[in-house]
């Protein structure tokens, strides 16, 4: 099958290099070093799937029609990558692998006449060197749209992408995304001090406000009606529960997360876009939780707490002590 990657970074180069050792004729797009190291040497994934070298096609921008598209682009550049490769994506399942709420609509806004799907990676992956994709932990990719049961379209998709890599089509997928929301609620901590997630939730002092950031995104989901979807051990009763528990027994929680990731160190998608001089995607992940609860007239204190720190490393190029973020960010 002719399939399009659209952003070969840490899940889209995963997805491009197991989709290529399937057997697919696979063609990416990718910018600067990256596609540069693409075209002259590959795309190599190694780690907890196994080592393989891709010779797929690396261009900046579609130059061929796929049968299937996944966009896997960080959220904040998502709509200009859309944009430049519609002529190609019109007409074809298009899979969209973000993080946040509001990808898979804001995707099918702008590609009417396509089947718009959308994709949650739960997998971990590292990609600090141009070409190069380390999976550092194993996990299933869920494919699903709306609260619904999956469509037979989608799970056609997630059938061709299951022969590559462990992939499933779920119903209720929007309570799935508020799930994988509070799994990425990891992800901020990283950024702010420049340790590995696991390094995070060892330290009690960080492991506390990582717990307060949790809990706060789960009360307001259950405050506004959502039904959490079951993904990486996680289910609705479990965060229902999760969030009644005082602080202090919560903790349990990112410590289970942290057992599953392994020895290996994650550094978590934001840090490793603040290593890559990128702007990180924080605004789609705690920043999701912000924009969600002043939807809905409440507030979400600490995610905004963490969303100002990121921004703050961002500018400064200076990552903060642990002193300094419980003044900011204490819970």
């Amino acid at each position: 099958m002719r399939i399009g990657v659209i952003g070969a970074g840490a899940i889209g180069g995963t997805i491009a290099a197991l989709l290529d050792r399937a057997g697919h004729e696979v063609e990416v797009t990718a910018r600067g070093n990256g596609l540069e190291t693409i075209r002259s040497n590959g795309l190599q994934v190694t780690g907890a799937w196994g080592d393989h070298l891709a010779h797929v096609d690396a261009n900046e921008s579609l130059t061929a029609v796929p049968e299937l598209a996944f966009v896997c682009t960080k959220a904040q550049d998502a709509v200009a990558a859309i944009d430049a490769n519609a002529s190609r994506l019109a007409g074809i399942p298009v899979v969209i692998v973000q993080n946040g709420l509001e990808g898979l609509q804001t995707a099918a806004s702008h590609l009417p006449n396509s089947t718009c799907i959308g994709g949650l990676a739960l997998y971990a992956a590292n990609y600090t060197q141009p070409g190069i994709v380390a999976v550092t932990a194993t996990g299933n990719t869920y494919l699903g749209a709306g609260t619904a049961e999956p469509t037979a379209a989608i799970r056609a998709v997630a059938a061709v992408l299951n022969a590559a890599m462990p992939t499933h089509a779920t119903a209720n997928f929007v309570g799935c995304q508020w799930t994988k929301l509070i799994i990425n609620e990891v992800n901020a901590m990283p950024a702010i001090t420049g340790l590995s997630v696991q390094q995070t939730i060892a330290d009690r002092r960080l492991r506390r406000i990582i717990t307060a950031a949790m809990r706060e995104a789960v009360r307001l989901g259950v405050g506004t009606g959502i039904r959490f979807g079951s993904l990486q051990g996680l289910n609705d009763v479990m965060l229902r529960t999760f969030a009644r528990l005082p602080l202090s027994t919560g903790q349990v929680l990112p410590l289970l997360m942290a057992r599953r990731m392994g020895a290996t160190p994650n550094l978590g998608s934001t840090l490793q876009s603040l290593k890559r001089g990128q702007v990180t995607e924080i605004d789609y992940l705690s920043g999701a939780v912000v924009a969600a609860a002043e939807a809905h007239g409440r507030q979400a204190p600490v995610n905004a707490a963490l969303v100002a720190l990121v921004h703050e490393v961002e500018r400064t190029r200076r990552f903060a002590s642990v002193d300094e973020v419980i003044a900011a960010a204490g819970a």
